[in-house]
């Protein structure tokens, strides 16, 4: 687990029910947004649309799926529930990341699965939940693996 994903697992105490522990967190984005920030640094306003499409569609699955997003966020599995974070932005070597407030939760029961799938540098993690399919990327880094299997272990 990196610092990030320890300071948000310690971070989010406060914001828990009594008996409640966070057993995995990840640093996450909506599908989309790195391709959309790569796109305007180099094309400007026309590149920004580029990932435009794949973060609409996350954000609208999110929102059926009772989850709300943010750029970047934290998403936090406890014994009880899936939750989206809303963060401050990471700075690397455990800077930044401050957790700022639960942006929604669902109970695990709610959740069905979680896919994870390397590519290069980055990790496109897919949550399935209500029926939805949530689109996420974070970098290679993050226990997102830990994460699907956790969840796994606590529906098995």
């Amino acid at each position: 687990m990196s610092k990030q994903e320890t300071k948000v697992m310690e971070g989010m105490r406060p914001h828990l029910a009594a008996g409640e522990e966070p057993l995995v967190a990840i640093i996450a984005q909506p599908k989309g947004t790195t391709k959309a920030a790569a796109g305007a640094g180099a094309l400007g306003a026309a590149g920004a649309a580029m990932g435009g499409g794949d973060r609409r569609a996350a954000n609208e699955a999110a929102e059926g799926a009772g989850l709300v997003l943010a750029s970047p966020c934290a998403v936090v599995l406890t014994r009880q529930r899936l939750l989206t974070v809303k963060i401050g932005a990471p700075i690397g070597l455990g800077l930044g990341g401050k957790v700022k407030e639960v942006l929604s939760s669902v109970p695990i029961a709610d959740v069905a699965g979680i896919d994870v799938k390397k590519i290069a540098m980055r990790q496109n993690i897919t949550i399935h939940v209500r029926g939805e399919s949530v689109a996420l990327e974070a970098n290679a880094a993050a226990s997102a693996n830990e994460l699907a299997a956790t969840l796994a272990s606590l529906k098995g």
